[in-house]
């Protein structure tokens, strides 16, 4: 047995963070124990746990979040101090596990500042470096420096970088404060040491933001205490002060649409001393888990183009920096431009719109390694200028470094189609593009904002894939912070200023419950998602209120909408908006917000909160199948995306006759996607929701524009913003506003992992888990495997030439798993690591901890992949069935071979009845069943 990912509040040995709450997890491996029969949660003043401050020993530790003073027990925290825990396991057949040793040391709390805010002096532009030469009467045995800043800063101890995190302390809620980052440097400091914080713009001034951007003030500032303990138990703290050295950075210009200018013919000359200025924003403990070099990409090719130009190419798109081996005459510049796309085989970046996004470097003779430091960019080429032709550019002497925050990698899929398995690999990469801090809309051009409807559609899909409890946190409280100086109303993006709200408007917003939402049922911790619960709240108000304004009629209603941005059926297939009422969407997103808020309210026991918004989701549900419904059930909102909502939702009078609107719509739509942001994010799980898991494969698998892998096919390495992002010719459409690199129709992956791979939470946090796989030919296997907070969950399933479908399912310790196994039948059944008669005859099976093998012949095969519901146009490719046809049903051979869009969607199933095209029972009838007979493998 082995315990393994013990973290507090989501992060492993965290330094320096607010807690005001602490809550442990961890998973058990490696054990053949099924259950829990007792653990001990104990927290120390010491590594040896001779000072124990909190124990808890329960038969019900909860792994996925235990709240260490939830039984009331006082840890009284105090500042700038280290406290340990570990956990102890027995399992139900005796195995026993101690954890190793963990740490969690406080921030600076409420304790009083002796450093000062400092700056250069009044007017100055250049970015500056604060220097203080440190003498010390002996080596300490504990030193800790916590600086923060107005911008972003790296710090630096006798010229080396302290730590490995970039462009600290992050994106803040500059209203409220900024966060302070606390540095271990016991190992790096001496008696004598210099210690620097270098200061750039960052986030903070850099014009950041739409509309040209804003500054959110005018002038970098720092403030920093080292606190150094001694052998002798004495302690001396060294703050920033007037004393403190101001030099002139030969960094000598950054921003985050900007890039960063570095001439090391400069110098860092030294101005003056510091200047102490008033304090206009209060200090917090981090919230941010750190940014850090994630990956290093080798330069793939070194092209020279068409035009001349001299581009690398890293073969991915990606956020992140450059970085290279100078060796150059004094006096070289170097200009590095970034692009995410060639057009014509040359270098191409307008829609990139006014970032600039470059790096200049000019060399002062010096042999170096170089990167920027306060900057970072979206792309996947570069173009390089003023390369000495004597100094060769090859592709060792360039490569990229890959920056987003420190998250876990806890989802996989890996499938027998390439083609999707590059698909998957895209919403990964638009992942770890646009999770740097913050979940922004895109990575590269002079936008990288922090899209709260971006954020909404992706969170579960991204909380699958990595370990997002901690990120999202974060996020959540900047937008609460910002909510709260609204009256409740949530931003569209981040960050925000004190004076503007950001465009509220539904779906967007709603990312104040849906995501909080997305934690709980994901990580399992009530307590973790707590914290959120006013913002919830406060939300749900803020469209109560505006109802009211409005006559109470159980409405949402707003000059200005998203709506189911960048839908196809809108206007123009390039219109911003989509076709569905943006009135009805608000509609829908108001109850399903009101819902969740009040299933959180009864989660934690606020039955005045519940009973309220119980109702509250009543009447505007009886509002919306008033005013969009007829009484027998029809939706007036005739669009993709208006009856993807309501069927995600259960908003309906009808089911069925909604799912035949819906399939209806498709139909004329010529199965082809025409929602945007809203709708198509839901449009496979919504189809397999409803049990058309044929037309959630034809989705995903379908080539032609629009769909996932028209993408894949073009060469894309991550999601695009725009289904038609580019042209089938590799032109690029309408570089206003169009990303090569943004991950809400990544959402799809949500659908592989809960639909395909079956594999999606019963109760909260994975304690139990689904697994229910749903196979198609179109794979030969399908692996998808997730760690979960409860421990790692596996779903593999392969179809073997001979028909069998074997299917091989992990379950964690102390978890367990309903495994509905698809077109069940005991031909052949074979199992191994449980009792084969606990199979019920509809395929379901509860299995506790363990590793399974189950492998039967189906009761319908699959290799037999045509049926009633198959449509013409999709057997064009199959040279058999259209042999058959030409020879046997001339009519149906014709309407293929002329890609008749209307007809070609008549499904083999409705052949029969249409006698005006020349179709009878008596002539359909035989060639269907020889059709629906065919084996393909």
């Amino acid at each position: 047995m082995k315990i393994t990912r013990a973290k507090l509040n989501g992060i492993i040995n965290p330094i320096g963070y607010d807690f005001k709450n602490l809550i442990a997890s961890w998973n058990v491996e490696e054990t053949d124990a099924k259950t829990l029969k007792n653990g001990v949660l104990e927290v120390a003043a010491d590594r040896d746990f001779t000072k124990i401050l909190y124990r808890k020993e329960s038969a019900d530790l909860d792994q996925t979040g235990e709240v260490i003073n939830g039984d009331k027990v006082n840890v009284d925290l105090k500042p700038r101090t280290v406290y340990f825990w570990r956990v102890t396991i027995t399992g139900d057949n005796g195995d026993t596990a101690v954890s190793d040793v963990q740490y969690f040391e406080t921030g600076k709390m409420d304790e009083a500042w002796t450093g000062k805010w400092i700056a250069a002096e009044d007017g100055a532009k250049y970015h500056p470096i604060f220097r203080k030469d440190i003498e010390l009467r002996e080596k300490p045995v504990k030193a800790r420096l916590y600086a923060s800043c107005l911008g972003v800063f790296e710090a630096y101890l006798d010229g080396e970088k302290i730590g490995d995190e970039v462009l600290t302390p992050y994106i803040n809620d500059y209203e409220t404060g900024m966060q302070i980052i606390a540095f271990d440097v016991t190992d790096k400091i001496g008696e004598k040491s210099q210690l620097d914080i270098q200061v750039a713009r960052g986030w903070y001034m850099s014009n950041f933001g739409l509309e040209g951007g804003h500054n959110f003030g005018d002038r970098m500032e720092a403030i920093a205490e080292l606190h150094v303990d001694f052998a002798d138990g004495s302690h001396e703290v060294i703050g920033t002060d007037s004393t403190w050295k101001v030099l002139k950075n030969d960094v000598i210009e950054s921003g985050i649409y900007y890039g960063e200018d570095l001439d090391r013919t400069a110098g860092t000359p030294e101005i003056g001393n510091a200047v102490e200025v008033k304090a206009e924003r209060a200090l917090l403990d981090r919230y941010s888990i750190p940014v850090i070099v994630k990956e290093i990409l080798p330069a793939k090719e070194i092209i020279h183009t068409p035009a001349g130009e001299t581009v690398v190419d890293f073969g991915q798109n990606h956020a992140g920096v450059m970085e290279f081996d100078a060796d150059f005459p004094a006096g070289t510049k170097i200009i590095i431009s970034c692009g995410e796309i060639l057009q014509k085989g040359n270098f191409f970046n307008k829609n990139y719109r006014e970032a600039r996004s470059q790096f200049t470097y000019i060399s002062d003779g010096r042999k170096e390694t170089v990167h920027p430091r306060f900057t970072f960019f979206g792309y996947r080429y570069l173009k390089i200028e003023g390369w000495p032709e004597e100094c060769a550019l090859t592709t060792d002497k360039i490569r990229s470094c890959v920056l987003y925050s420190d998250m876990e990698r806890t989802g996989y899929i890996e499938t027998s189609n390439e083609k999707i398995n590059r698909l998957y690999e895209n919403c990964i990469w638009g992942q770890k593009s646009n999770f740097l801090d913050m979940p922004t809309d895109c990575p590269q051009r002079n936008e990288r904002l922090g899209w709260t409807g971006d954020a909404q559609v992706f969170s579960q899909t991204a909380s699958y894939n990595m370990d997002t409890r901690a990120f999202y946190r974060k996020f959540l409280r900047d937008l609460a912070l910002d909510a709260k100086r609204h009256e409740g109303g949530v931003a569209s993006f981040l960050p925000n200023t004190a004076n503007n709200l950001a465009g509220v408007g539904s779906i967007w917003a709603d990312v104040s419950t849906i995501v909080p939402n997305v934690l709980y049922n994901t990580f399992g911790s009530l307590e973790d998602t707590k914290e959120h619960y006013e913002m919830m709240k406060g939300w749900v108000e803020y469209m109560h209120r505006n109802d009211a304004e409005h006559g109470d009629k159980g409405f949402f209603i707003l000059p200005f909408q998203f709506g189911d941005w960048l839908g196809l059926d809108g206007i123009t297939e390039q219109s911003f908006k989509g076709g569905t009422n943006d009135d009805y969407l608000a509609a829908i997103y108001y109850y399903r917000s009101t819902v969740i808020t009040a299933q959180m309210a009864e989660r934690l026991g606020l039955k005045e909160d519940k009973k309220k918004y119980d109702a509250l989701a009543e009447k505007v549900k009886s509002a919306i199948l008033d005013e969009y419904f007829s009484k027998t059930g029809r939706l007036a909102c005739d669009t993709q995306a208006a009856y993807i909502v309501a069927l995600a939702f259960d908003v309906y009078v009808d089911r069925d006759k909604l799912i035949e609107q819906f399939i209806d719509r498709l139909n004329k739509d010529c199965y082809q996607i025409k929602c945007g942001f809203v709708g198509a994010p839901l449009l496979c799980t919504t189809l397999a929701k409803i049990g058309r898991m044929d037309l959630a494969y034809h989705f995903l698998f379908n080539e032609g524009f629009p769909s996932w892998l028209y993408c894949v096919n073009l060469g894309a390495t991550t999601i695009w913003e725009r289904w038609n992002s580019v042209m089938p010719d590799g032109t690029i459409c309408d570089e206003g506003m169009n990303s090569l690199n943004h991950y809400s129709y990544g959402t799809v992956v949500q659908f592989m992992y809960e639909y395909i791979g079956g594999l999606r939470p019963a109760t909260e946090g994975f304690k139990s888990a689904i697994i229910a796989p749903q196979p198609s030919m179109k794979f030969r296997h399908f692996n998808s495997s997730m760690v979960t907070a409860a421990g790692k969950y596996v779903s593999n399933w392969k179809i073997g030439e001979d028909g069998i479908l074997t299917l091989n399912i992990e379950v964690p310790f102390n978890g367990s798993a309903k495994v509905t196994l698809p077109r069940f039948s005991r031909s052949k059944l074979a199992v191994t690591g449980f009792d084969a008669e606990t199979i019920d005859e509809s395929g379901a099976v509860v299995l506790p901890a363990g590793k399974y093998e189950i492998s039967y012949v189906p009761s319908r095969d699959y290799r037999c992949v045509y049926g009633p519901e198959t449509r013409l146009s999709e057997l064009e490719k199959d040279e058999e069935v259209m042999a058959l046809l030409e020879k046997e049903l001339p009519p149906a051979y014709g309407i293929i071979r002329k890609h008749d869009k209307e007809n070609g969607n008549h499904t083999l199933g409705e052949l029969p009845f249409l006698f005006f095209m020349g179709f009878t029972p008596e002539n359909v009838g035989p060639v269907n069943e020889k059709i629906f007979n065919f084996k393909r493998w």
